[in-house]
């Protein structure tokens, strides 16, 4: 997942290493400013078993949040305009949380008020029925869910939500599913290149609807963690219907959830308003309890952070999906008696991380040189200090499955302000002193500001640093394209669910570059290739676990892609009118479906 993902249970019992998604929430701070940041002993303890709900499980309607009522709307302040609204363009996390609200799939993660967590059916009456060794998935649709419209969402739109999946015109979401029923990285779209536009579909002997309520997934090779995967937003559910407009549905999606789009100005504003035809008794984890939500977007953290701790007026019905208190203003919110009781925290499966342009850098020394030039320490403090993030020694975050602590190849952990010296060795080896690196940074607060951070970096190693501001609605998108431009870029990658598949994969398999793909770095080694092939097929989980480890030692030792810099952490804020504030180990923020309004 952008500043996002993992996967994986092989064995019948469907139990992962938690990671992230085993992360408890916690409100909390300490006027006597004591740091009660979480650590990565917070992250690594959450590593316990996610199971597979019952079909109990999946009945709605959800839990009701304790003393939650009904009512009014709460405001939202947000940094980034939501850049995607199909929701098979969804996956970067802000849009994640926009999801929860008003798309749904075939399951979902459900998550109780202590954090344990369970994949459960959402639109389907259980999280799947596997057979033939994992080769095949059997799902059953419940009764009574309806798109926004009250047309009843039968297996037709699923089949239909697949399929689309394979048009060109896909180019930002997951791939997880179309690789595993037609093939490895980009070959997949041979099989429906037009998707299902034309009238062509997947054979029956992959992707079967012999009724209105029952959808049968067939692999070639066992799939332990469909139900893991059918949770992101990408598989929500889209009409087979003249309603999906192919490329014009990420303008105007019909929507499944608790919640419909009732405007949107893209840059400035959304509204959502409640969708009638969704009914609770079908819905195991979402709630309906705000009448809406005004969104409106270019709140800089500072911007937001500010009018939460004023929490005046409108302030006070207020949150932000996805802005954090802003780095500089930490110390300020943690002191401050009022809004440290407003905070919601938690340990991110981020790792944040400065990428290399492989196709422009393809000299390891001169990669090695930045990386040893890179002041993690510096650029974490930009980021809010402990409650912001830790220095990170490798590219698996410390809530994988195996994570090991004090793994540093490149003495970030010793050596904080990095090594100069050391950089400007490597590059006069390299006879590339005084090389041009076009920067590419984002243009909002913390990013303009690290920035300066790494370019003086850089400058001392002995390079010469050309920055580029990019607009960060976009950011992903721009930095997805193979030919963006630029040298070296910033970008956060997490798993999908808690297994290293899901982040060795999407990001270092040299099949899958294209437009788009989450391969920032445009590796394509062929050990690193023919191990990815060779791993996902491992069954036993713990072996699994120990050999993508030692890929991911491989990769940052001998490819070196890109300079690991910090390991993520949230910290938000919220108004004083806001009741059900919490963490939400899948969407990695606040979560969006508990929140309601104390007074009306």
């Amino acid at each position: 997942m952008n500043a996002l993902s993992t996967r994986r249970t092989r064995a019948v019992i469907m139990a992962l290493a938690a990671g992230s998604l085993a992360l408890t929430g916690c409100s909390g701070g300490s006027s006597a400013g004591k740091d009660k940041a979480k650590t990565d002993v917070d992250a690594a303890a959450q590593a316990k078993a996610i199971p597979l709900g019952t079909a109990a499980d999946s009945t709605g309607p959800a839990a009701d949040v304790k003393g939650a009522q009904s009512g009014g709307t709460i405001r939202v302040y947000q940094r980034d305009s939501f850049n995607h609204l199909d929701p098979a363009q969804m996956y970067v996390s802000d849009m994640k949380a926009l999801s929860q609200l008003i798309f749904r799939g075939l399951t979902a993660f459900k998550q109780d008020d202590k954090g344990n967590t369970k994949v459960v059916g959402d639109l389907a009456t259980d999280a799947g029925q596997m057979s033939d060794g994992g080769k095949t998935w059997k799902y059953t649709l419940k009764d009574g869910i309806k798109f926004e419209d009250g047309k009843p969402i039968t297996s037709k739109d699923i089949r239909h939500s697949i399929e689309r999946m394979y048009a060109k015109f896909i180019t930002d979401g997951p791939t997880y599913v179309q690789q595993w029923l037609s093939g490895s990285g980009t070959s997949y779209r041979k099989a429906l290149p037009d998707g299902p536009y034309k009238g062509d579909h997947l054979p029956k002997s992959v992707l079967d609807t012999p009724d209105e309520k029952t959808i049968i997934f067939h692999f070639k090779q066992p799939q332990s963690q469909l139900p893991y995967a059918l949770t992101m937003p990408g598989y929500s559910v889209v009409p087979d219907s003249a309603k999906d407009t192919k490329a014009s549905y990420d303008v105007k999606p019909v929507t499944s959830g608790p919640y419909k789009i009732a405007s949107f100005k893209s840059g400035k504003s959304m509204k959502l308003v409640r969708n009638t035809n969704w009914d609770p008794k079908t819905d195991p984890m979402r709630h309906q309890y705000p009448d809406g939500f005004n969104i409106t977007f270019n709140h800089q953290p500072s911007d937001s952070t500010k009018r939460l701790m004023a929490d005046q007026g409108e302030a006070k019905n207020a949150v932000s999906f996805t802005n954090p208190v802003e780095p500089t203003l930490t110390k300020q919110v943690l002191n401050d008696p009022s809004a440290s009781k407003r905070l919601v925290q938690g340990y991110q499966p981020y790792v944040w991380q400065l990428n290399f342009n492989m196709d422009r850098i393809k000299d390891k020394r001169i990669r090695d040189a930045i990386t040893y030039a890179m002041p993690n320490g510096q650029i974490v403090r930009v980021n809010g200090g402990s409650y912001g993030g830790e220095i990170a020694g490798g590219l698996l975050a410390p809530t994988v499955s195996g994570y090991k602590k004090g793994y540093d190849p490149y003495g970030k952990l010793k050596h904080p302000n990095g090594q100069p010296e050391k950089a400007k060795k490597l590059l006069k080896e390299a006879g590339k002193t005084g090389m041009k690196l076009v920067y590419a940074y984002s243009n909002v607060e913390h990013r303009q500001k690290e920035a300066v951070v790494i370019e003086d970096a850089l400058t001392k190693a002995g390079f010469n640093v050309q920055k580029k501001e990019i607009d960060s609605a976009s950011w992903y998108q721009q930095m997805g394209k193979v030919d963006n431009g630029f040298d070296i870029y910033m970008t956060g990658w997490g798993q999908d669910w808690p297994d290293a598949s899901t982040v060795i994969p999407p990001s270092y398999d040299g099949t899958t570059i294209q437009n788009g793909a989450s391969n920032y770095s445009h590796v394509n080694d062929k050990h690193v290739n023919e191990e990815i092939a060779r791993i996902s097929k491992i069954a036993d989980i713990k072996k699994a676990t120990e050999e993508w480890q030692k890929l991911h030692h491989y990769i940052v030792e001998k490819i070196n892609p890109a300079a690991p810099v910090f390991y993520t952490k949230m910290l938000q804020l919220h108004g004083s009118n806001i009741g059900g504030a919490r963490y939400n180990l899948d969407v990695s923020y606040l979560d969006p479906n508990k929140l309601y309004l104390k007074k009306k």
